[in-house]
């Protein structure tokens, strides 16, 4: 089993999803992150089962999708790094995950 650690970013990421989502309804919102976190739990057991994307060929990351969320993650031995969750239908930048991948 491996450790996952979410980065301060991913949370604001994922607070401010919830946070527009919740504007229109609010039980949506909880449930969405509640789903979120269960999925991204289920990485302690099989780190190495999200996809690879396509936008990020040749980097360390993968991702798992918990829609409308693309969580973004890296693993470095035991641990698992969570630096970005994003919307799906929005464009990936890879600046804004290298300016969070230093940990």
């Amino acid at each position: 089993m491996v450790q996952i650690v979410w980065t301060e970013p991913a949370l604001n990421d994922l607070d401010a999803i919830a946070d527009s989502i919740a504007l229109d309804n609010p039980g949506a919102a909880r449930l969405l992150v509640r789903r979120v976190f269960k999925h991204v739990s289920q990485l302690a057991a099989h780190p190495d089962s999200g996809s690879k994307p396509r936008e990020l060929r040749g980097w360390r990351y993968r991702q798992i999708i918990e829609p409308p969320c693309r969580i973004f993650y890296w693993r470095a031995g035991d641990t698992v790094y969570i630096p970005h969750v994003m919307r799906s239908e929005r464009k990936l930048r890879r600046r804004r995950l290298a300016t969070r991948d230093k940990t």
